[in-house]
């Protein structure tokens, strides 16, 4: 498990791309027959892909070492998005299985966990987002069909899109992890553009569906502090408390988005005028 720290905002804008990257960008997700994890220490939330391909996936016994509890979920919750092929979730004996572009929550105290991919020549690609967790929900299944959808922006702002909100109280209940999937419309480009910042929860933002030679600039830092990093296919950002968390595509793409911190109230946010962006 790799470890990320805090980072102020004062030092964020001292940062060149290399800092930047090392602190915010999380490459390399997807490790066949693996799982990664990044921990970070804004809201203590857990990053990773599960890659089962040959064999099954299983998260080892020791990650209870990095959060100081007997088993990883003893006191988290997770949840996690299909981006390939079908995946069987085995969790403390009851069987998920799990297509692209559904959702699996798993809520606190599940202890043993078993990822599988139906088919090997069509391998499951599982990414999570795991938080502390006060209390133990039902674990439980979301479909795209079952997901809470918005659709906002326009076409002629680039930035057409519809919001599928799979792990939010308008779906099931949870301690406090949000989670949903973004889908641009053809020819749109732009995501969260007017931005915006919420004091109150941090979010990391995942990119996928791109090609090789396709990037998304994600924009980050204060409103009045704005940098960028370039994004590739299947990498992922963490966005402080502070920072707004914005993107544009040289090609289409879509994006998973995961909320943890003081509340769940989705349309929380503190938006910044396109006039104020510096």
């Amino acid at each position: 498990m790799e470890i990320r720290q805090p980072i102020h905002s004062e030092h964020a804008r001292t940062l060149d791309t290399a800092g930047l990257r090392r602190h915010f960008l999380v490459e390399d997700l997807f490790v066949p027959d693996r799982a990664t994890l990044t921990y970070s220490q804004i809201d203590r939330i857990i990053v990773g892909g599960v890659h089962p391909v040959t064999q099954s996936v299983s998260f080892s016994a020791e990650l209870g070492r990095h959060t100081g509890t007997d088993f990883f979920l003893q006191r988290r919750e997770l949840g996690l998005i299909n981006i390939g092929g079908d995946a069987l979730v085995i969790a403390d004996g009851q069987r998920f299985e799990i297509a692209a572009r559904e959702a699996l929550y798993l809520g606190q105290g599940t202890r043993e966990i078993e990822f599988r991919s139906l088919d090997a020549a069509r391998p499951a690609k599982l990414y999570f987002n795991c938080a502390p967790a006060h209390t133990a929900h039902p674990s439980r299944k979301i479909t795209l069909a079952q997901a809470s959808p918005e659709t906002l922006g326009d076409p002629k702002t680039s930035n057409r899109r519809t919001i599928y909100k799979f792990i939010v109280p308008d779906v099931l209940p949870t301690c406090q992890l949000l989670m949903g999937m973004t889908q641009l419309e053809p020819g749109c480009l732009w995501n969260t553009m007017p931005c915006h910042t919420h004091d109150r929860r941090m979010e990391v933002y995942f990119y996928f569906d791109m090609p090789a030679d396709a990037a998304v600039f994600h924009l980050c830092g204060e409103p009045t502090q704005t940098r960028h990093l370039v994004v590739r296919n299947e990498q992922a950002v963490i966005s402080p408390s502070w920072s707004i968390h914005s993107g544009v595509g040289t090609q289409a793409y879509t994006f998973i988005w995961g909320m943890v911190g003081e509340n769940q109230v989705f349309k929380d946010m503190d938006h910044v005028a396109m006039t104020t962006l510096l």
